[in-house]
């Protein structure tokens, strides 16, 4: 019988079955870097799930750099080792929202440090990434429109100028995750995105002046809603 999306938990036990199998998949028959995935409707029929589950697997994968698909040509195990995939794909399954609290916890941690190294070791190319990724945050606000990626790419940015790949990485695994859950309990209201373009362009101000104190000032009053949400949860 096949596996049918009926509610959010259901879709997540969904999602880690899919991602087990592709993982299960890979190891099995040991593909490399660059080796081709069976088709979505070969992965379709072998998990017994939708194409559309298949796809949003594949796409969870994909975000995370764990495989990466090319159109007309298909979906291929990314520039990674087995190990390292193995790894990050445990961690992977493992953000669920019994671990929401210490998500975050670990993403104010990481942003304050990052946000410190950056003001240090940025580049001007760091900073050219971080001022197109608030505009466009700026842009999609003001226009009262959906701006969680636009977040989402201002965090990354700041944590590539940190220059420091491993938290450069963990927030790559952590923070979509975060964000998610923020949203799904309808905390990120008009009113927090407005006060979010203050709150970016001051840790960008911070870390394009080279101030290092002020830059994780900054980002510590950037994330004072979200630690007071998280630790008012039951």
């Amino acid at each position: 019988m096949k596996l049918e999306v009926l509610t959010k938990n259901e879709n997540q036990k969904v999602q880690n079955l899919i991602i087990i199998g592709i993982r299960d998949l890979i190891n099995y028959k040991n593909l490399e870097p660059g080796d081709k995935l069976p088709s979505e409707r070969m992965l379709s029929e072998k998990f017994e799930v939708s194409r559309s589950s298949i796809r949003e697997a594949i796409q969870k994968l994909e975000f995370y750099g764990l495989l990466k698909s090319i159109p007309q040509s298909g979906t291929f195990v990314a520039n990674i080792g087995v190990i390292a995939m193995n790894g990050m794909i445990e961690d992977i399954l493992r953000l669920n929202d019994p671990d929401f609290k210490s998500l975050v916890e670990t993403r104010i941690l990481l942003e304050l440090k990052t946000a410190r190294l950056a003001a240090l070791r940025r580049t001007e190319e760091d900073l050219l990434k971080m001022e197109e990724a608030l505009e466009a945050y700026k842009e999609k606000v003001v226009n009262g429109e959906d701006a969680v990626q636009e977040d989402l790419l201002f965090h990354l940015a700041i944590a590539r100028a940190s220059g420091n790949s491993s938290m450069n990485t963990f927030m790559l695994i952590i923070t979509p995750e975060i964000i998610t859950n923020f949203e799904k309990y309808h905390v990120c209201d008009a009113g927090l995105a407005q006060s979010g373009i203050t709150e970016h362009q001051a840790i960008f101000d911070a870390i394009k002046s080279q101030n290092p104190q002020l830059a994780k000032k900054k980002m510590k009053e950037h994330f004072k809603v979200l630690y007071q949400y998280c630790y008012n949860l039951k």
